[in-house]
């Protein structure tokens, strides 16, 4: 049986404080998980997530180009400005109801 391909484009990124709602690999909205209020102003909006940064037990950080694991940090450019998470600790689907709450 052929593997079956991905078509759902949306997919939340979950760190201890935030939800990172991307369309591909695109942040389109951040939510504050204390409050569930989106956070319009989030240097993460309209920036493509480049990948994750792994952390060794010496503190290094290695960047890698995949999507990050669960416990490594997301990785954002922004406008010459890396920004970088804490760690990912699962990954969700949005609800329709706030896919439509998107403004893409």
């Amino acid at each position: 049986m052929a593997q079956q391909i991905e078509r759902r484009r949306h997919r939340v990124m979950v760190t201890r404080n935030t939800e990172y709602h991307l369309r591909d690999r695109v942040c389109v909205a951040v939510r504050d998980r204390r409050t569930g209020d989106f956070l319009p102003g989030h240097l993460a909006l309209r920036r493509e997530l480049i990948g994750g940064i792994h952390r060794l037990p010496t503190g290094a950080a290695i960047p890698k180009d995949q999507d990050p694991s669960l416990g490594e940090a997301l990785y954002f450019l922004a406008d010459g400005l890396d920004l970088v998470t804490s760690p990912l600790v699962k990954v969700e689907r949005p609800a329709k109801d706030i896919v439509n709450r998107y403004r893409l």
